[in-house]
C-alpha cells in the first residue's frame, strides 16, 4: 500500500499534496510526509493537521473506521476512501444497511481494479455513482532487467498464507524439480511470524533439495527485486480474487515470465500476457511450469510482451493522471452538491 501512494505522489506533479502517516514509516523519499504519534494522540494530532492544511480533497488509505471518524470533522472537504483490498461482506440486511448508512459521509470510493469495484458493487449495489477504479501503477524502471539471459530459477513472492496459493506452490514444486534438475526455486514469504504455524508444515518438505530451494522470510522489497530480475519464471497462484496483483506487475516489470491464477483483478493487471491456470491444483500448477520449463520461446515471448504491456499500461504518470482527473471530478461534483 505504502509503495502504490508513493508511486502515485511521484507521478502526480499538479496536486498540492500532503502525507500524513503514523511514526515509524521513515521511507518518505521527497515527499511531504507528516508523522503522526503512534499512540491515542494519533487522531487528534491528524485533525489539527488537516485543519492547518484546510485540503480541498482528504484520501484516506485503507481504513474505513477511521475514515469515518475524520470525515465528520471535515464535511466541506471532499472525502474519498482508497481501498488496497475488498470491503467485508454484509451478513444481513441490517449489516448492509448500516454500512450504506456510513458511506453517506463518503464522497467517493475507489478500488485498485475494475474487479474489486464489481465485487463492492455486488453487496452495495446503491453505491455505483461514487464507486470508481483506478489500478496500482509501477515504476516500470525500477524493476526492468533484460527477459533474455534468464536464470533457470522459478520464483514466487507474497504472503506465507493459503490465499497466496503457498501450499499449491510446496506440493506442486517437488515433482517439478525431479522432472528439471538444473532449476532451483526461490519462495519469498512475508509476514513469516504472524503466518509459520500454518506455512512451515508445507515448506518442509522442499528441505529435501537443498539450496536448489531458497525460503527467504520476510525479505525487504530490494532482495524480492533482485530475485525477480533473475528469474525465469514467476508464480502467482493466488485462490482468493486478488484486489489487483502487485506482485503481478513487479514479476512483469523485472521480466519473467509470468503463471497467474487469473483470480480477481490478476488478468487486469497481466493482460494476454501471462499464464493463466484454470486447473488450480498442484497437478495443474506443476503441469504449467512444466510446460514453460520446456519452452524457452514462448517463456520469452511472454516476458517480452509482459514487459512492454506494464511500461504502457500501468505507468505512474497514467495512473496519478487518472486519479487526479477524478480528484478534480469529485471536488466539481461535491460543489454541485452544496
Amino acid at each position: 500500500m505504502e509503495t502504490v501512494v508513493r508511486t502515485l505522489a511521484h507521478g502526480d506533479q499538479n496536486a498540492e499534496l500532503r502525507i500524513f502517516c503514523c511514526e515509524g514509516a521513515e521511507d518518505h523519499g521527497n515527499l511531504p510526509a507528516y508523522r503522526l504519534p503512534r499512540n491515542k494522540k494519533r487522531l487528534s494530532a491528524l485533525e489539527k493537521a488537516l485543519d492547518d492544511f484546510d485540503p480541498d480533497v482528504i484520501e484516506f488509505h485503507q481504513q474505513l473506521r477511521q475514515a469515518l471518524q475524520i470525515s465528520r470533522r471535515f464535511p466541506r472537504a471532499t472525502r474519498v476512501l482508497y481501498r488496497h483490498n475488498a470491503l467485508k461482506s454484509p451478513r444481513g440486511l441490517f449489516d448492509r444497511w448500516r454500512y450504506e448508512r456510513r458511506f453517506r459521509q463518503i464522497d467517493g470510493l475507489i478500488f485498485v481494479s475494475d474487479a474489486g469495484r464489481r465485487e463492492f458493487l455486488q453487496d452495495y449495489p446503491r453505491q455505483e455513482p461514487k464507486a470508481f477504479a483506478v489500478p496500482n501503477p509501477i515504476n516500470v524502471d525500477l524493476w526492468r532487467a533484460p527477459v533474455d539471459g534468464r536464470e533457470p530459477l522459478i520464483a514466487f513472492a507474497g504472503r506465507a498464507m493459503p490465499e497466496k496459493g503457498v501450499d499449491l506452490i510446496c506440493a506442486a514444486l517437488p515433482a517439478v524439480l525431479e522432472r528439471h534438475p538444473d532449476w532451483r526455486a526461490v519462495l519469498m514469504l512475508n509476514d513469516w511470524n504472524k503466518h509459520a504455524a500454518w506455512a512451515e508444515p508445507h515448506v518442509a518438505p522442499l528441505e529435501r533439495f537443498g539450496d536448489r530451494v531458497t525460503v527467504l522470510k520476510s525479505a525487504p522489497l530490494s532482495e524480492v527485486r533482485a530475485v525477480m530480475q533473475r528469474a525465469a519464471i514467476a508464480l502467482t497462484p493466488s485462490i482468493w480474487a486478488e484486489p489487483l496483483g502487485l506482485t503481478a506487475l513487479e514479476a512483469h516489470a523485472a521480466g519473467a515470465a509470468l503463471i497467474s491464477s487469473g483470480r480477481g483483478g490478476l488478468r487486469e493487471a497481466s493482460g494476454p500476457h501471462a499464464v493463466y491456470v484454470d486447473d488450480l491444483t498442484a497437478d495443474g500448477l506443476g503441469a504449467a511450469m512444466d510446460d514453460l520449463i520446456r519452452d524457452p520461446a514462448r517463456r520469452l515471448e511472454l516476458a517480452r510482451a509482459a514487459q512492454a504491456y506494464v511500461a504502457h499500461t500501468h505507468t505512474p504518470g497514467h495512473r496519478a493522471a487518472q486519479l487526479h482527473d477524478l480528484r478534480e471530478r469529485l471536488v466539481h461534483a461535491k460543489s454541485l452538491g452544496r
